[in-house]
């Protein structure tokens, strides 16, 4: 057992140290490597790849980099027998594959039935239709990817200028959008999370100060990804470079492994925690993951605007949020037991693992510092007049000024420009959509259907609630989710008669909790089962089971908390 833990501490050791060279330049590795890397002279007629020495494995880099810098290219040396001076060229790319044939035709199929084969309704306007059927054929190819989401989002932008069915400059306006730069900004503040090492401490204390138990344990890393939620705004952030790493090290040091029948001893419980807690961690606070940005912005496009935003968010979140936060690891702890009860070395393999972190590092209080700067701000923001996106362009120029981060860790963030591109245009397409009366036509028809069926509006509200969480088997993507669907469950809320700021902030719930209940529903999804603790038919049951117990927990303290609050 001893001799897992200090495997475990030294693991972690290296690990920081592999992300803090990941971000040096190459000339800085041969002076801290212990061996160089080996040169062979150049011999006429050859081809030589010169190749740094791999880090030596570890548990900890063994796992998916999240926040890994673009790769470098590769650097072929030629010689001749009549000059030896070595020629550096690149080694050329691949040939893209370009997109899949099916789900391209299945994708174009649906905006083409819309536009040319369903008789256009009176109420609408030709430019309103077309726009509707480039719109749906855009949400197809996000669910059915005949090419990277990016890609596909920029397709569905040029054929909507092509067609002269939006302008240029329209098409665009989305992208000067506030929250979408708060959101990009957010990848960059995980990154500096990650790069630092604070999110890593973070949770080492908490595994040190609760985890004498397995079910203490659980509770630490629980209360830690809580803690760290409103500065860290990415639940694939977390899961890949902060808790996934610590399960494994505690896993493997109670001899619980991956893929194999001891992984039940500790490992599959902690995952199954861990990824069932986050949805509700994430559900706590507005800046605590992307897409609740992107719903309340959604939301005031159609009207409904919820004043002092991160406050109001918390205040209806949180009683129903901490309850079930609470709840998680003691009914899973029932529901699916670890085999291994409690677990008396980890705190100590903890206090191990801060010692060889060291004292907490300049870049790591920088980071509080900011964090706390940019919390406060969010808060206190609408009564200061700073908006929320200027106090992260805040945050952000603080850690570049002070080295935390370099403009190469932003630029090398590819799933934050990936996001500013087809956020981007699902915003500014779903609002032109409501601007030329699409969302008002859709909502009206839904109103006449409702009411044909008698049903009040706490009825409506919890079958609209009901179908938009269920739908969400359907996707892979919680942004794409509330890209494809948020503005129209809401539009459908709000004809039934529900209270605005009720509807939306409920969906958006929604959005966070239903992230756990497949292996393919959200970034930390593919993370915890990419680990090889869980079987796939246990993530599916699970994943169900705990619906099941979000929705009754967030049903039952929601309805009376939120009558408190006044939100109806």
């Amino acid at each position: 057992m001893e001799s897992f833990a200090l495997s475990a501490t030294t693991t972690a050791f290296s690990s920081r140290i592999s992300l803090h060279l990941r971000s040096r330049p190459l000339h800085h590795l041969s002076s801290l490597s212990k061996s160089p890397p080996s040169i062979t002279s150049p011999q006429p007629h050859t081809t030589l790849i010169s190749t740094l020495r791999s880090p030596p494995h570890s548990l900890l880099n063994s796992r998916p980099l999240l926040f890994t810098p673009l790769p470098k290219p590769t650097h072929i040396v030629r010689a001749t027998s009549t000059n030896k001076d070595a020629i550096t060229e690149s080694e050329p790319k691949a040939q893209a594959s370009g997109a899949k044939l099916l789900p391209l035709i299945l994708s174009l199929s649906i905006g083409l039935i819309v536009r040319f084969l369903i008789p256009k309704p009176l109420e609408v306007t030709l430019q309103a239709w077309q726009l509707l059927s480039i719109f749906l054929s855009t949400i197809a190819g996000l669910v059915l990817s005949p090419l990277p989401v990016g890609a596909w989002a920029f397709l569905g932008l040029t054929t909507a200028i092509l067609t002269k069915t939006l302008t240029f400059t329209t098409a665009f306006s989305a992208f000067t959008n506030e929250v979408i730069w708060l959101i990009v900004i957010s990848f960059f503040f995980a990154r500096g999370f990650v790069k630092t090492g604070l999110g890593d401490r973070i949770a080492t204390y908490f595994v040190k100060w609760l985890g004498k138990s397995t079910l203490g344990l659980s509770y630490g890393l629980t209360l830690s990804e809580t803690l760290i939620a409103p500065a860290m705004p990415s639940t694939t952030a977390r899961a890949g470079g902060v808790f996934l790493p610590i399960i494994k090290s505690l896993s493997l040091s109670a001899g619980s492994k991956p893929g194999d029948p001891s992984a039940k001893k500790l490992g599959s419980y902690l995952i199954q925690s861990q990824f069932q807690s986050a949805g509700n961690s994430s559900a706590l606070f507005l800046t605590a993951a992307a897409q609740n940005l992107l719903c309340l912005k959604l939301a005031e496009e159609l009207g409904v605007i919820v004043a002092n935003p991160w406050v109001s968010w918390f205040k209806a979140a949180s009683l129903p949020a901490l309850v079930a936060l609470l709840l998680t690891p003691l009914i899973l702890y029932k529901l699916y037991p670890p085999e291994i009860k409690d677990t008396p070395d980890a705190p100590a393999m903890a206090a191990k693992r801060l010692d060889v972190m060291g004292p907490v590092t300049k870049n790591e209080w920088t980071m509080v510092g900011t964090m706390l700067l940019a919390v406060t701000l969010w808060v206190l923001g609408d009564g200061i007049g700073i908006s929320s996106v200027v106090a992260a362009m805040l945050g952000l120029s603080i850690l570049l000024l002070l080295g935390v981060l370099d403009w190469d860790d932003c630029l090398s963030e590819k799933s934050a420009w990936d996001t500013l591109a087809w956020f981007a245009v699902l915003v500014g397409m779903a609002g032109q959509l409501t601007n030329l009366g699409i969302v008002g036509w859709m909502s009206g028809c839904v109103a006449k259907s409702l009411q044909s069926f008698s049903l009040s509006w706490p009825a409506a509200f919890v079958a609209l609630q009901a179908s938009y969480f269920l739908i969400h088997y359907l996707f892979a993507s919680q942004t794409g989710h509330v890209g494809a669907l948020y503005s129209a469950f809401l539009a459908m809320h709000l004809a039934s008669g529900v209270p605005g700021v009720l509807a939306a902030l409920a969906l958006a719930y929604n959005t966070n909790l239903f992230g756990a209940l497949t292996h393919y529903s959200s970034g930390q999804a593919a993370v915890y089962f990419g680990a090889g603790y869980v079987d796939l038919p246990d993530v599916f049951k699970v994943g169900f089971v705990m619906a099941i117990v979000n929705a009754l927990t967030w049903g039952v303290v929601g309805t009376f908390w939120w009558k408190f609050l006044g939100l109806y």
